[in-house]
């Protein structure tokens, strides 16, 4: 029961977020693949990273990686700086353009936790708080970010 709750819950966010990604096509306002746009969001979510370490965390070549980013970088959701610590790596970081594509997901999100405030009380919003802290922190050690 408990599972199915919390898969449910997963994939509406996740359904939102497709929902709005493909209502940007009807306007030619989309410019990423599926694949960019799960790339992205990598890049987007963990900071610092490198195209070696992007390349192992999604589990690709890095060739393969190198291409994918180097589409991103002309697409203008990525850019690339030299990392201080190594002069040979480069830091991806994601651009205002990617801030702005993100934002479709961060305001569902932001729709939601204002229901939940309607609905809930202080005291089960900070026990849910604290249940998703834990789970984020201690039950996800396979997702690091």
């Amino acid at each position: 029961m408990l599972e199915k709750s919390f898969s449910n819950v997963y994939t509406k966010f996740k359904l939102n977020f497709y929902k709005k990604i493909f209502s940007r096509f009807e306007t030619r306002e989309a410019s990423l693949t599926a694949v960019e746009t799960f790339c992205v969001e990598v890049i987007g979510s963990v900071p610092s990273l490198t195209i070696n370490e992007f390349a192992k965390f999604v589990n690709i070549s890095q060739a393969n990686a190198t291409y994918k980013v180097q589409s991103l970088i002309e697409k203008g959701y990525v850019t690339k700086t030299r990392s201080e610590k190594d002069k040979r790596e480069y830091l991806l970081t994601v651009t205002e353009k990617f801030d702005r594509f993100c934002g479709i997901s961060k305001e569902y999100v932001h729709t939601v936790v204002g229901r939940m405030k309607e609905r809930f009380t202080e005291e089960e919003i900070q026990i849910f708080h604290r249940m998703l802290d834990t789970i984020d922190t201690e039950l996800m050690p396979e997702v690091q970010i």
